[in-house]
């Protein structure tokens, strides 16, 4: 039902480049998938979707570790691509405005394997940026909002500290404490784990 691939690449913002390991999430069934994130390689990702037909491409977010292997995915399967129109900035910095997609909105439910994906619209690290619930499988794909350990980066540009503290707060940690996070880098963790520690991220933070 869930599955993760990894790719590697960089991501690039501000004039800096970095080096990155991206999970790529699968989420479907036998016969059909979403892709949470299409980052940096599509061969290995096509691979693991092998025969099934990829019903969406959903990007958490449009930096360009979390879209730059979107068109050639949205080519080889003939899926959308699905990202929130306020990452259009950013969208553009890697595809200009030639390449489009089908905007995602708050709310929004995609279905898949008969399984509801809920859309949360969880600005902060980016102005677009989502995160996919599927409240079937007890799961949360949180691209780069929420962490082991803390919230998404701020520091860069089209991004706020005070806005993803409050998207995490009001929409993530309100979700039941046993919800999995499947995130955008690193390991999964949990709502419960992540929830007591919020007023130490803002500590921080500020």
């Amino acid at each position: 039902m869930i599955d993760r691939v990894i790719t590697s690449g960089t991501f690039s913002l501000d004039g800096g480049t970095w080096d990155v390991d991206n999970n790529v999430w699968l989420v479907g069934d036998a016969r059909e998938v979403v892709i949470v994130d299409a980052a940096h390689t599509a061969g290995p990702i096509a691979e693991r979707v092998g025969g099934r037909s990829v019903k969406a491409i959903v990007c958490t977010h449009a930096h360009n570790d979390h879209i730059n292997a979107a068109r050639e995915l949205a080519e080889l399967t003939g899926a959308p691509i699905r990202l929130h129109p306020a990452d259009q900035v950013l969208w553009e910095q890697v595809y200009g405005p030639e390449v489009t997609y089908e905007p995602l909105a708050d709310g929004e439910k995609l279905m898949v394997g008969g399984i509801a994906l809920q859309i949360l619209h969880t600005p902060g690290h980016a102005p677009g940026a989502v995160c996919v619930h599927a409240p079937d499988l007890g799961a949360v794909f949180s691209g780069d909002t929420l962490f082991k350990g803390g919230p998404g980066a701020t520091g860069r540009s089209f991004s706020s500290f005070d806005t993803i503290i409050a998207s995490i707060r009001e929409r993530l940690l309100t979700l039941p404490s046993e919800t999995v996070v499947h995130t955008g880098h690193g390991e999964s963790t949990s709502i419960g784990a992540e929830a007591p520690h919020l007023e130490e991220w803002i500590a921080r933070g500020h």
